[in-house]
């Protein structure tokens, strides 16, 4: 019997984001939260770095062929990770300094390769 594609993507995913997660914590990150949901959208990892907080959009491709993993988030879904992390910070009543980060990744060497941008965009 066949793996369903969204099954299958779902499993993809949820590797890549463990993948990310481990990565960052390797590098000093510490998780506050993961799949944070509200009414604005997801937002894959929450986490501490210093007194930042920090959103972070993980993104895994595949292929390159319908653009790379950075590429893939635009203005519309800057515009959901911005929105949701407000909801995020007045919900815990966090005042704290936030900044956006994307962990991309892609298949190398048999692996995932992770390419972390810090601050990759910024509130309007």
């Amino acid at each position: 019997m066949k793996t369903p594609r969204s099954t299958l993507g779902h499993t993809k995913g949820r590797i890549a984001e463990d993948q990310a997660l481990f990565f960052l914590q390797s590098n000093g990150l510490r998780l506050i939260e993961r799949n944070y949901r509200c009414r604005y959208g997801e937002i894959d990892l929450i986490m501490e770095d210093g007194r930042a907080i920090v959103f972070v959009e993980v993104r895994y491709r595949g292929s390159i062929r319908f653009g790379g993993a950075l590429e893939s988030v635009d203005r519309r879904k800057q515009a959901k990770l911005l929105a949701s992390a407000a909801n995020f910070l007045r919900e815990k009543r966090m005042d704290r300094p936030a900044r956006f980060d994307v962990a991309a990744l892609a298949p190398e060497d048999g692996g995932l390769a992770v390419k972390w941008v810090k601050d990759a965009f910024q509130a309007a």
